[in-house]
């Protein structure tokens, strides 16, 4: 057993309970899979990530949820920065982290977090019959064909007509393989889809969304910043978006209310980046006892 300190970090808010949680366990980069695994499971949180040095960038930070590793993820990211900023191990107002998806650029402004996720990819559009049936919503709840868009983790953005779907939409585990299929992915791969309105969940907002997942991880993401970073890309690129930077929302009807201020990076046929910013309000300090993966 070995002694970690850790933080249980909010991320996209600045008070206590909104926002997305995420423990960050500092240099806890070289324990296995398993150990970290099981961490996340004893949190009972989405994702959690565990920081160590780099060759190649200021930290090394890697995510994880309850069942694997994954190579990026927005909310922790906000709360791994945050994280650092409060124990003093950032100078200035620059950082860059390597991570799975390759190396971040972080800016500081006060309190405001903000990273530049990669130049978006857009890949298979899988249906909107497909995708409906997924989440329990008629076809034309749907506005325009979905597509699986990635700036770092590949999600399927899918644009809702209004609240009222989004408050309706359910996803149905037995529908994911299916539906996985369809977007061209293994179905042990992590991709749902991520739901999207073109209003606010309050009048500072411009959009409103929402993260379905299947079990083991709880029914829904408070907040999803590589999500996010996805979908500007996909509004902008199908000219459902004029702002180069624009306001998202999510988690206000769990009553984890978080925000987001994203930025284009290029030109909407030419996106080069996702900036997305955000605050990260630290709920928790403390050290964990973490086994060897033989005591697991």
């Amino acid at each position: 057993m070995k002694r970690y300190a850790f933080d249980w970090v909010d991320a996209f808010t600045d008070r206590a309970f909104g926002g997305n949680g995420c423990a960050v366990v500092h240099d806890g980069a070289a324990l296995d899979v398993s150990t970290c695994t099981s961490f996340v499971k004893e949190t009972s949180l989405v994702e959690c990530t565990f920081t160590g040095s780099s060759q190649v960038a200021d930290v090394r930070v890697r995510y994880f949820i309850a069942t694997k590793e994954i190579p990026f993820a927005g909310h922790p990211t906000i709360a791994t920065v945050a994280a650092l900023m409060a124990r003093g191990k950032v100078k200035g107002d620059h950082l860059t982290l390597e991570t799975g998806a390759g190396v971040v650029p972080i800016t500081i402004e006060g309190d405001l977090i903000e990273m530049t996720q990669a130049a978006p990819e857009f890949g298979v559009m899988p249906g909107r019959a497909v995708v409906a049936s997924a989440i329990g919503l008629p076809v034309d709840a749907i506005i325009g064909e979905p597509q699986v868009v990635s700036t770092g983790l590949p999600f399927c953005i899918v644009v809702l007509r209004d609240h009222d779907a989004l408050k309706a939409a359910k996803l149905d585990p037995e529908a994911m393989p299916t539906f996985k299929a369809a977007c061209g992915v293994p179905v042990d791969v992590v991709l749902e889809p991520f739901l999207v309105t073109l209003e606010g969940a309050t009048e500072a907002g411009d959009t409103f969304s929402r993260l379905l997942l299947p079990p083991p991880m709880p029914p829904e993401d408070p907040f999803t910043g590589s999500a996010t970073g996805a979908m500007a890309a996909y509004l902008w690129r199908n000219g459902l978006m004029d702002h180069a930077a624009f306001t998202a929302e999510q988690g206000h009807w769990m009553d984890r209310p978080g925000r987001a201020r994203v930025t284009r990076v290029g030109t909407p046929d030419a996106i080069t980046g996702v900036k997305v910013a955000g605050r990260g309000f630290g709920l928790m300090q403390g050290d964990v006892l973490l086994p060897d993966s033989a005591d697991v």
